[in-house]
């Protein structure tokens, strides 16, 4: 039986072996090329912290008082010291033969610029520090630990998304005085850090405040302080697109298209349990349908407009959703996933073959798709355009929203729980099934069919089964069954890796990590949804 000094040893060496396989496979060095504030911190080196930090936490979890203290030191030292021993190893022996990511620079990042005892020292004395500091903190009292934890989040934010903030403050010449007192060319400056902290905790006072002095009715499960997040959410996205120029508008109208693909997988797999690999295959009808209907090229059935054809591409997405559930209708689980993945690859393959190419363009795609009008006047800017797919994804969510509370959603939910026993009280599987596939593949034909005029082209490289993974993962991160988690998991998978595009080469590694913390930390999601599920935490309506 593990001692509770093993435990916490072994707590520290495992997060000392992700820090070295992050070091490994290059993604410290890149981090590291992004400043938090200039010339002080960098995003590498705060990721060094978070491991130090993660091993206290988790090591202290289980210890009281100070004896959980005294773990969390244990486990920060032992984490510094594994990562201290590839520290030895790269100063005696050189690996870039092997490891390309073991280069000079991250020895000196891990060495903090000095000798190599000097740099081991560091790192066992820093992490036994700042892991107790962590669990010293985890203790404090709940106010002072939430203005503590507001404004080192202030901080950060503030310094990863130093282009971000710049580009919208450039856009208000206005704030140049603000701008330059709080940037410097590469992150904060020390003054820049110090305010975003000072912010940071104020707002967190400032909430603070509000709900404590909230009346008593408006705290009741279904009142304010239940909405307050998702109005505050909605506002955001509402008011940001304004002020954040055309770059973040991009990247919130792609957030918008995901939204409107996670609001249709969702009621597949969130409701009605339905596991759906080839839901990219519903995207692709609703983008092919408008090209062909509205398009100015040689492959063009019809020149509709696009308010015209938009309904036409949902009908067809809806029809081939219910088509692809007949043959699945019998299966569930793993192999309910590898065959809609067969069914979606089959629409693909369809698509570049060379005999659907006279209508479907092949490999070429399709075309000169013309940006939607509204009276008169063409939507052919990014924010017009995100505006235009933010309200769809709001209609989406309110229908979406009440089917789940209809009677259909019920019976979506009695499948999810246990087929069997939803079918012995009368639920009609194959009808409630085929309307999870067909109602989930209108959603995503909405998305398809705007997705085409936005980018004025259709191409069989845009339907790859990446996207259904990409769908499925941000439900996964929000929270099944939650409409709120989606807006969460598309923020979280889909715009800020946009926003951080130096390390795109990392995206999937970042996302088996979101995944696998989840699973195992968080498994109903970072937004959960008010309804139980088997084997998850039912949180209170």
């Amino acid at each position: 039986m593990a001692t509770p000094l093993r435990r916490a040893t072994a707590t520290g060496v495992l997060f000392g072996a992700v820090a070295i396989y992050v070091a490994m496979v290059g993604l410290l060095s890149v981090l590291h090329t992004r400043w938090i504030v200039v010339d002080c911190i960098s995003l590498g080196q705060v990721a060094l912290l978070a491991i130090a930090i993660g091993a206290g936490l988790v090591a202290a979890r289980s210890h009281p008082g100070l004896a959980g203290v005294g773990a969390a030191m244990l486990a920060g030292m032992a984490a510094g010291a594994t990562l201290a021993a590839l520290v030895v190893v790269m100063a005696v022996v050189d690996l870039r033969g092997t490891f390309i990511a073991l280069s000079p620079q991250l020895l000196a990042l891990l060495t903090f610029n000095g000798t190599l005892a000097r740099g081991v020292a560091v790192l066992l004395g820093a992490g036994a520090a700042l892991a107790g500091s962590a669990a010293l903190l985890a203790r404090l009292p709940r106010l002072p630990r939430r203005f503590v934890v507001a404004g080192a989040t202030a901080v950060l934010a503030a310094g990863a998304f130093t282009e971000l903030i710049q580009v919208i403050l450039q856009a208000h010449p206005q704030l140049d005085t603000l701008r330059e007192h709080f940037y410097g060319s590469d992150g904060l400056t020390g003054q820049g850090a110090a305010w975003a902290a000072c912010l940071g905790a104020t707002a967190s006072a400032l909430g603070t405040f509000v709900l404590a002095h909230m009346p008593a009715h408006a705290a009741a499960p279904h009142g304010m302080r239940r909405w307050a997040p998702a109005a505050s959410l909605l506002l955001l996205l509402t008011v940001l697109p304004l002020i954040a120029g055309s770059y973040i508008d991009h990247v919130l109208m792609v957030m918008a298209l995901y939204i409107l693909m996670g609001i249709g997988l969702n009621l597949e797999v969130g409701l009605a349990g339905l596991l759906d690999l080839g839901f990219v295959a519903f995207f692709a009808v609703g983008a092919y349908t408008t090209a062909l209907l509205t398009g100015d090229n040689t492959q063009a059935l019809a020149a509709l407009s696009f308010w015209a054809a938009m309904p036409i591409a949902v009908l067809m997405s809806v029809m081939v959703g219910v088509l692809f559930g007949i043959p699945v209708l019998g299966m569930r689980g793993d192999y309910l996933a590898v065959a809609t993945m067969g069914l979606g690859e089959i629409v693909r393959i369809v698509v570049v073959s060379d005999f659907a190419s006279p209508l479907f363009g092949g490999a070429q795609g399709l075309v000169q798709v013309p940006r939607p009008a509204l009276a008169g006047r063409p939507l052919d800017s990014p924010l017009q355009l995100y505006y235009l797919t933010f309200v769809a994804a709001l209609i989406a969510t309110y229908v979406a929203w009440r089917l789940e509370k209809s009677r259909l959603g019920r019976a979506w939910m009695a499948v999810r729980d246990d087929e069997d026993v939803a079918e012995s009280l009368g639920v009609d599987l194959m009808r409630v099934k085929l309307l999870a596939y067909g109602l989930g593949a209108a959603f995503a034909g909405l998305a398809g069919s705007l997705f085409a005029t936005m980018v004025s082209s259709v191409y069989p490289s845009s339907f790859q089964l990446a996207i259904s993974v990409n769908v499925l993962a941000l439900i996964l991160v929000g929270g099944i069954g939650s409409l709120a988690g989606i807006v969460i998991g598309a923020a979280a998978l889909v715009g800020l890796p946009e926003l951080l595009r130096e390390f795109g080469e990392y995206r999937y590694l970042l996302y088996g990590t979101a995944l696998i913390v989840m699973m195992r930390l968080r498994p109903e999601g970072l937004w959960p949804s008010g309804i139980g599920r088997p084997g998850h935490r039912r949180v209170q309506a």
